[in-house]
C-alpha cells in the first residue's frame, strides 16, 4: 500500500526536477535551449579565453553561410552561425558571462535572469573613461562659466560707485583716453564708448579675490586633476622638509612656518588667510 502511494509522488518529484532543470533556458535569452558552452564544445570548468577565440574561428569557419551552396542549408547554416555568434559574445565579454554562469547555477530565479539578460543588452558601452574625462570637462565649463558671472557682477558694482568710477576716470584722462568739457562733464569722442574704457580701467585697477575674482582655468577642476601628481609631489616634499627642519633638526620657526601654523589653528584656507 505504502509502495503504491509512493510511486505517484516519485513521479512527480522526477518531474518537478526536470521542470526545475529546464526552467532556465528560455528561448529569447542568450543561446536559446541550448547552452553557450556546449554550443561552442567547451567544458564549463576548463573556460579560458584563448580556447573560446580558437573554438569560435573553427566553429565560425565550419558554419559559415557562404561556404554553403543550398538554399534550404543556408538557411539552417545562418541560424547555426547566429547562435555561435552569440555564445562566443555572450562568454567573450566578463559581465556577460557572469550574469550567463549565474542564469545557468539560478534557473529558477527567471525574473531576475530576464532582467540582467536585458540589462546588458540595452546599457550603452560607454567607456568610463570617457564618462569621468566628460564629467570633468563639463563641471570645468560649470566652473569657469560660474566664476566669469560673478566677476562681471563684481565689475558693474565697481562700475557704478562713484570712489572708483571717479578714480578711472582721472585715470583715463591721464592716459589720454576720455577727454573733459569745460562743464567737467565727459566728452562725446567718436568711436570711444566712455563707460566700456571706464569698465576696462576698473578691471586693470581693481584687485578682486575671493568668489568674485576673475575667471581663470587654472581655478578649474581640469587643471586641478592634470597637475595632481604636481600638487601631491610638492605636499609630500613640503611635509618631509618641515618634518626634518623643526622636528629632527630643531631649527626655529621662520616667519612663513609661523603664518602657516596660525592659519592652521584658525581653521582657514590661504585665500581666506591672505585677505585678514
Amino acid at each position: 500500500m505504502r509502495s503504491a502511494i509512493g510511486m505517484p509522488i516519485i513521479v512527480a518529484l522526477l518531474f518537478f526536477v526536470q521542470e526545475c532543470e529546464s526552467v532556465g533556458f528560455a528561448p529569447e535569452l542568450y543561446c536559446g535551449l541550448e547552452n553557450c558552452y556546449d554550443v561552442l564544445q567547451i567544458k564549463r570548468e576548463e573556460f579560458d579565453k584563448q580556447k573560446l577565440a580558437k573554438a569560435y574561428r573553427a566553429l565560425a569557419r565550419q558554419y559559415h553561410p557562404d561556404r554553403v551552396k543550398n538554399k534550404e542549408e543556408k538557411i539552417l547554416a545562418e541560424e547555426r552561425f547566429r547562435v555561435i555568434a552569440t555564445a562566443y559574445e555572450t562568454l567573450k565579454d566578463e559581465e556577460a558571462k557572469t550574469t550567463y554562469d549565474y542564469y545557468l547555477d539560478h534557473p529558477d530565479q527567471r525574473f531576475y535572469n530576464y532582467y540582467q539578460y536585458y540589462r546588458l543588452r540595452v546599457a550603452p558601452k560607454v567607456d568610463v573613461r570617457i564618462v569621468i574625462v566628460g564629467t570633468i570637462l563639463v563641471i570645468s565649463l560649470f566652473q569657469f562659466l560660474s566664476a566669469k558671472h560673478k566677476f562681471s557682477e563684481a565689475i558693474e558694482y565697481a562700475t557704478g560707485v562713484g570712489k572708483f568710477r571717479n578714480m578711472a576716470i582721472k585715470d583715463g584722462i591721464d592716459r589720454g583716453l576720455l577727454e573733459m568739457d569745460k562743464y567737467g562733464k565727459l566728452k562725446k569722442i567718436k568711436g570711444v564708448d566712455n563707460d566700456s574704457v571706464i569698465k576696462q580701467i576698473i578691471i586693470e585697477n581693481l584687485d578682486v579675490t575671493g568668489g568674485y575674482k576673475k575667471e581663470s582655468v587654472y581655478d578649474t577642476l581640469a587643471w586641478h586633476t592634470i597637475i595632481f601628481p604636481l600638487t601631491i609631489f610638492r605636499y609630500l616634499k613640503w611635509t618631509a622638509q618641515w618634518y626634518w627642519r623643526f622636528s629632527i633638526k630643531k631649527e626655529e620657526l621662520d616667519e612663513e612656518a609661523k603664518l602657516y601654523l596660525i592659519r592652521k589653528y584658525l581653521g582657514v584656507s590661504q585665500l581666506e588667510f591672505d585677505q585678514v
